[in-house]
């Protein structure tokens, strides 16, 4: 598996770790390889803010003794074209599965980007959801879709020891503030200012404080202007990461995600898994995923946002059937079987 980096909280690295998993579940064994992260084989040049992309035999060494190359988005979104470029040559001919994740048309700051997605007669096309599929099947790119796999019987996390940290950390009383967390790296597509009108607007319906609860680091020239909204606001605002993703949702009394686009979100599904409440952005692989059968909160619904927020043994019923659907549709197991009839097909078997 090689990608720009591997290991970290980041969405793509979340699902590489998983898929690894399942691999190795049946049979395969993993080689991770990254330009950043705790992998295998680190190749300078391949980071995303690499000065030189790597030498072609650089990374002809870090795949010595592969039989086949997942590459996890590396050859989809421009965030390193160079290193992008060599991967690609080095890759001429070999068997690899291309994951695709974040193609150049999904930024408008990459929208003029044509060198990718490239490819090549012994290469596959996996895509994370069907609307992607078919913008590549418009390009010409033969694919097929694979949604992410999720663990949907991961442990509870500890409530009571996480809001305690937070809400200590916060300086707000325990006993009467609401917890709303927007589990996320902070870029501008990730919506902070309406992520920030949601929680006010909780605040203000309740008659409860609220404290926004943002974790992931500001990234892609983000940090000025999250600064700024943030000193601009009237809301407790934390910024520590969690002891766990598990204790966040666990201490979490709604989940908020208004992205304008995501080439999955993996947040709602996980507030699923988690039986909590979230409010989901309109970008459409969202209704894509709604099409499965999951009843996420919207925010021109304030009225079912306070009733989930104040009620939460009320909303135990959408919450159970939230689970449902990700586990039906979603788990490691329904999308392990679904990767390995894929695999099968292609011709590919440890």
């Amino acid at each position: 598996m090689i990608s720009f980096r591997l290991g970290g909280t980041d969405g793509v690295s979340i699902v590489a770790d998983r898929w690894a998993r399942i691999l190795t579940d049946h049979g395969w064994d993993i080689v991770t390889v990254a330009g950043e992260g705790p992998v295998d084989r680190l190749v300078s040049g391949l980071e995303i803010d690499a000065a030189e992309p790597p030498q072609s035999s650089e990374v002809e060494a870090a795949l010595d003794g592969v039989d086949l190359v997942i590459v996890e988005n590396l050859l989809t979104i421009p965030m390193n074209l160079p290193a992008s470029g060599v991967v690609a040559d080095v890759l001429r001919g070999r068997p690899a599965l291309i994951h695709h994740h974040d193609p150049p048309w999904h930024r408008d700051r990459f929208a003029h980007i044509t060198q990718l997605p490239v490819d090549d007669p012994a290469w596959k096309h996996v895509t994370i959801n069907k609307l992607t599929a078919q913008q590549y099947a418009d390009r010409g790119f033969q694919t097929r879709t694979l949604y992410n796999p999720f663990d949907v019987e991961e442990p509870q996390g500890r409530r009571l020891w996480e809001r305690d940290r937070i809400f200590d950390e916060a300086d707000v009383n325990p006993e009467t503030a609401l917890l709303v967390s927007h589990p996320v790296r902070a870029i501008e597509r990730k919506n902070v200012p309406e992520a920030l009108n949601i929680c006010t607007s909780v605040a203000a319906a309740t008659g409860r404080e609220a404290v926004y609860w943002l974790p992931g680091p500001a990234e892609e020239g983000y940090a000025d202007t999250l600064a700024h909204l943030l000193d601009s606001t009237e809301l407790a605002v934390v910024r520590s990461a969690p002891t766990s993703m598990a204790d966040l949702y666990a201490a979490s009394d709604l989940v908020v995600f208004p992205s304008t686009w995501e080439g999955f979100g993996n947040v709602p599904v996980e507030a699923s898994i988690h039986r909590r409440p979230v409010v989901v952005g309109d970008y459409a692989v969202a209704e894509e995923l709604g099409q499965l059968g999951f009843r996420w909160l919207q925010a021109h619904n304030q009225a079912a946002i306070t009733h989930a927020v104040s009620h939460p043994a009320a909303y135990a019923e959408e919450a159970a059937h939230n689970h449902a659907v990700a586990s039906e549709f979603l788990s490691v197991k329904v999308v392990g079987d679904q990767m390995k009839s894929l695999f099968t097909e292609f011709g590919w078997s440890p």
